[in-house]
């Protein structure tokens, strides 16, 4: 396994430069801002990615007010409340995309953001609180108690909220195969534990957040 500063040089070489290499590496939310968002701003955000999945981004961007409209702005009290039979009536709503499995996932996902942030205030410090050291299994959570949110989905949700988290690209496996720290996409317990042993490795090294360690060593795939 090739320590931080390799993955940094090696990734330097690719990008071009520090300034430029810098540039491509996102920022995660810290753990006020993640604390001070509202929970529906959590729902939709989650929602959203669930309906990305299989689809192309520009649809769903386009159908989005009306999401938000037909589901009450996904405030997650309400939702938690909608019946089989109100779900069922939004199956008639031309206005939004009409597949069940992920309208039903709305339900679900609410329920659990209301259940994981009701001792903590809050879904956002829920996720504010959660170490980095054991990002994968958060996944495995949101996976376990919500709806939709396996394989990368989960993932991706987090990205997109601003916490910090690797994303298991196709060109983050490929890197972490070439290292010899998993031989395929890593799905077991196992081989996600060894993901995470290595991210932890790399993070102390380096004191960096795991996202920009996840997009650095994604520049490190042939």
């Amino acid at each position: 396994m090739r320590d931080f500063d390799w993955i940094y040089e090696h990734a330097l070489n690719r990008k071009g430069g520090v300034e430029a290499l810098e540039a491509l590496l996102p920022v995660p939310r810290t753990a006020d801002e993640l604390a001070a968002l509202p929970d529906r701003y959590f729902l939709s955000s989650m929602s959203w990615r669930i309906f990305c999945a299989g689809l192309n981004r520009k649809v769903v961007d386009a159908k989005w007010q009306a999401f938000e409209e037909v589901f009450f702005g996904f405030e997650p009290q309400k939702l938690v409340l909608m019946s089989d039979d109100m779900l069922e009536k939004t199956m008639k709503d031309k206005r939004i995309i009409r597949h069940w499995g992920k309208i039903k996932s709305i339900r679900r996902n609410a329920a659990m953001v209301l259940e994981l942030g009701e001792e903590k205030g809050g879904f956002g410090r829920f996720l504010a609180d959660w170490p980095s050291d054991s990002i994968v299994d958060l996944w495995q959570l949101l996976k376990k108690q919500g709806a939709q949110l396996g394989g990368n989905s989960g993932a991706y949700s987090l990205r997109i909220v601003g916490k910090d988290t690797v994303m298991l690209s196709n060109d983050v496996v490929a890197a972490l195969k070439a290292q010899g720290i998993v031989d395929k996409k890593p799905t077991s317990k196992a081989d996600l534990s060894a993901v995470q042993a290595a991210f932890n490795d790399w993070q102390k090294q380096s004191q960096r957040p795991l996202c920009q360690i996840s997009r650095l060593l994604s520049f490190c795939a042939d």
